[in-house]
């Protein structure tokens, strides 16, 4: 007998490995730098070059690139800056996996220490923690119903939320900032750091809408006489459609949003002097969408004529609980440590929010993590005004999920949507944050799904043993369509014979059943 089916789809993680890498090397600075006296700001970040897929295994190359910031150890004690390249060659193994497939690879810098050894080597030390997994589409085949109209069906009406959409896309930011007239002329680049702040995104019909800012520091020598330290902050708002054929404004977007790429230049004006900085970020997404409806699951069969016989095989179906946007706010002072003089003005403060541990609990999830944060500022030491400090400021927040459970799964995203620093005194700065916390929580449900009917003859001697009219009373967990199989009637007939309105049945009333 032929079944009517619904084709949804949904993701599921074929295999998965996680694999740890250490550093610990050394560093020489180039001979065109000058010595290494202090340390200001250290920043990490890997660049994947190549990645080889083959059964079992998959292996990938390329650096973890360390930049540092520095006070020249010279008379004239000089900001500086340098960037070490750290090759990076691993290979990690994971079950299942077969040549060609596609493998999604994560990164997470966990740690970066930079020690002065004397002032012309480094020491560096990082771990990083990579995570290979591989997703697959999973097509599950609802069963509806079925054609022959005489055949009588039991069916249940279940939400159902399925991915329709799965892609991956990219977004440029381009823009050109020119100094303000009060600033001298670039001379040379220093120091840079590009932040994803406030990131929004809206289902559409056909589109997405992806918004946010990029937050942007640089750090300059100026053209002047005295190559004076210059810098800027500048917010970059970004707002774009992005094409996605079959999207509709009723859907849930589910989309990571990476700074994979970003450059700056620096470009003449119209007088031709060197006065813009022209920036170029390329924002990578991977864009899930799921579609949530409500679908008619057959889960029996029966006619009077025939003995019919469901196969069924298990299945995890996800409906949506809850897509919550939730916000946290965070605030600490911070106090300068003794030996680093009195702060005169803060420069730039930047943060990453990083996720310790997430688990179910009543109503709601319970985050727990750090922020870490690093400011950089001018004390009154003219010889050596920049200083750095570095803090990690813990939080703990709940995401509201009314009726969240074990069976439950959720994908978590975070990002920075505001982060001020403000001087207290000449010693203490507070710091207040604003995280964004958004939750997508599904609850799984195992059914056992009809994939098959098979029909068979009626067992004619089991038939002729039952009575053909019998009284019965009605069980707590009893509807007409159950005691109709059961006795080799139908609900019409019931109906009929018992003067009834509807199928509505109440425990213990009394039927008469008439065997077909």
């Amino acid at each position: 007998m032929e079944l009517i089916t619904k084709r949804v789809h949904t993701m599921r993680t074929k295999c998965e490995a996680v694999s740890q890498v250490t550093f610990d090397e050394d560093l020489n600075v180039p001979d065109v730098k000058p010595d290494v006296g202090r340390m200001i700001q250290k920043k990490g970040e890997i660049q994947i070059d190549e990645m080889q897929v083959s059964d079992g295994h998959i292996f990938f190359n390329g650096a973890l690139l360390v930049a540092l910031l520095y006070v020249s150890d010279s008379m004239e004690r000089k900001i500086q800056s340098l960037l070490g390249t750290l090759p990076i060659a691993e290979t990690m193994h994971l079950e299942d996996l077969q040549s060609g497939q596609k493998v999604k690879l994560e990164w997470e810098l966990e740690d970066l220490s930079v020690q002065l050894i004397h002032s012309r080597k480094l020491n560096i030390k990082a771990l990083i923690t990579f995570t290979a997994r591989v997703e697959e589409l999973e097509e599950i085949l609802l069963p509806a119903g079925v054609e022959t109209p005489e055949i009588s069906q039991k069916k249940e009406e279940i939400p159902v939320m399925g991915i329709c959409i799965h892609k991956k896309d990219t977004m440029r930011v381009k823009e050109e900032i020119s100094l303000a007239s009060n600033k001298p002329n670039i001379h040379e680049l220093l120091w840079d750091t590009v932040e994803i702040r406030g990131v929004d995104i809206r289902a559409k019909s056909d589109r997405i809408a992806v918004k946010g800012e990029l937050f942007l520091f640089v750090l300059y020598r100026g053209e002047d006489d005295n190559y004076s330290l210059q810098w800027l902050e500048h917010s970059i708002p970004f707002s774009e459609e992005i094409e996605c054929a079959g999207c509709a404004e009723s859907m849930v977007p589910d989309v990571d949003v990476l700074l994979a790429q970003s450059e700056l230049k620096i470009r003449t004006d119209s007088d031709g002097e060197e006065r813009v900085l022209a920036v170029e970020a390329m924002l990578e997404l991977e864009i899930r969408i799921y579609e949530e409806e409500e679908v008619s699951l057959l889960l029996d069969v029966y006619t009077p004529a025939k003995e019919l016989r469901v196969v069924c095989k298990p299945a995890k179906l996800e409906c949506l609980l809850v897509k919550n946007f939730s916000k946290c706010r965070v605030g600490e002072r911070l106090k300068t440590s003794e030996n680093q003089g009195k702060i005169l003005q803060i420069c730039h403060s930047d943060g990453m929010v990083k996720v310790d541990n997430t688990h179910i609990m009543e109503n709601g999830i319970e985050i727990e993590g750090i922020v870490t944060v690093k400011i950089l500022y001018i004390i009154s030491d003219d010889e050596m005004p920049f200083y750095s400090m570095d803090a990690m400021i813990p939080f703990s927040h709940i995401v509201e999920a009314q009726g969240i459970g074990k069976e439950c799964i959720y994908r978590l995203h975070t990002d920075l949507e505001q982060l001020s620093t403000t001087m207290i005194d000449s010693d203490e700065i507070e710091v207040k944050i604003v995280l964004n916390l958004n939750a997508l929580v599904m609850k799984q449900r195992e059914r056992s799904l009809i994939y098959e009917i098979e029909e068979q003859e009626l067992d004619r001697e089991k038939l002729q043993s039952m009575p053909g009219i019998v009284g019965y009373q009605v069980q707590p967990q009893d509807t007409m369509w159950d005691i109709a199989k059961k006795f080799y009637t139908t609900t019409e007939e019931i109906i009929r014979l018992n003067h009834l309105e509807s199928e509505e049945l109440h425990p213990f009333d009394t039927l008469i059943l008439v065997k077909s």
